[in-house]
């Protein structure tokens, strides 16, 4: 697999440039894909301030809501990495719900359109732990979600609708064409580069421009601080991503994220031990909370692709608050 050229949508985000830097440390050709809405090019510079792939010939500013928008660079493409979709911060996911589900069933079935009569060896799909049921997401003691779980389907949230049928249109697409897919449903990602805008950050690096900013900026959690999560740290999520093209395509879904579910408040307060600073948390119960909780049975995860998490949340929040407080 060695020299593969490989496509990766939503390139330039968090997620995506730490990917490509992986990707291009391996030997593989890479091409990316961003809107740049949360993506920033310089995500793909390294440690020397130099890009990781030729800009001008590999980097395309795409708008995938727009039907062929990938139709021009998709020849000789080995892989793709479909990651780009529209999300953000609890409060703006839920206060455009129907533009978050439009935006996102275009841009799924665009690439999916785009791709489905080329001669892919792999696509990999990333989805989302939001897809799973409401009612299986019930607090920081709940199970752990398993993949038979995620039907009959119930997500809270338009964006776990729009991310479960760009799942369910990949597996079509490999059910049709014989494409090779592997779906990864990812709880929740941290780590940098990362969106700390007090408009659409997600909680961490909210919290952790809060915790840098005060007293500048009140460190006021939304909702009560009960709720909780899996979070995975992105070294991790990449680490699992390049599993999935090597032994994961044709295997379906696999969970990827922790066993164990941290409360919003728990986060809150290692964050402040981590600033240093004696701060004053402040919980706002009229902002929504999402999800009430969950957390991941990895063990498919473990089976198929030998993944299990590693960076510990403490370590990982650190680095993070480190990044974000150097920037604020």
């Amino acid at each position: 697999m060695n020299n593969a050229c490989i496509l990766v949508t939503g390139g330039a985000g968090m997620i995506g440039s730490n990917l490509i830097k992986r990707l291009v440390s391996m030997g593989h050709s890479v091409k990316a894909v961003d809107n740049l809405w949360r993506g920033q090019r310089e995500n793909l510079l390294d440690e020397h301030g130099e890009y990781i792939i030729n800009m001008e010939r590999d980097f395309h500013e795409l708008d995938l809501t727009v039907p062929g928008a990938l139709d021009m660079i998709t020849e000789g493409i080995d892989y793709v990495y479909h990651l780009a979709d529209v999300v953000a911060g609890v409060d703006y996911v839920f206060s455009n719900e129907g533009s978050v589900f439009r935006q996102n069933l275009l841009i799924n079935t665009n690439t999916i359109a785009s791709l489905r009569d080329r001669p892919l060896k792999g696509y990999i799909y990333v989805g989302t732990a939001c897809s799973f049921p409401a009612d299986k997401q019930t607090g920081v003691d709940a199970p752990p979600l398993r993949e038979e779980d995620q039907y009959p389907a119930w997500p809270e949230s338009a964006y776990g609708w729009s991310k479960l049928m760009g799942e369910y249109e990949a597996l079509l697409m490999e059910r049709e064409t014989g494409i090779p897919v592997s779906v990864l449903s990812l709880h929740n990602v941290y780590g940098t580069p990362c969106d700390f805008d007090a408009e659409r950050s997600q909680v961490i690096p909210s919290l952790a421009r809060k915790a840098a900013r005060y007293p500048a900026e009140p460190f006021v959690v939304w909702g009560s601080g009960a709720q909780g999560r899996a979070f995975v740290h992105v070294d991790d999520v990449v680490t699992a991503l390049v599993l999935a093209m090597e032994k994961g395509l044709g295997k379906g879904l696999v969970q990827i994220g922790p066993d164990v579910c941290t409360s919003i408040k728990d986060i809150a307060e290692a964050l402040v031990e981590v600033s240093g600073k004696d701060i004053s948390i402040e919980f706002d119960t009229s902002k929504p909370e999402g999800d009430r909780g969950r957390c991941a049975d990895f063990s498919r995860a473990r089976e198929v692709l030998g993944w299990a998490p590693e960076v510990d949340l403490k370590t990982g929040m650190s680095s993070l608050y480190q990044w974000v407080a150097e920037r604020c």
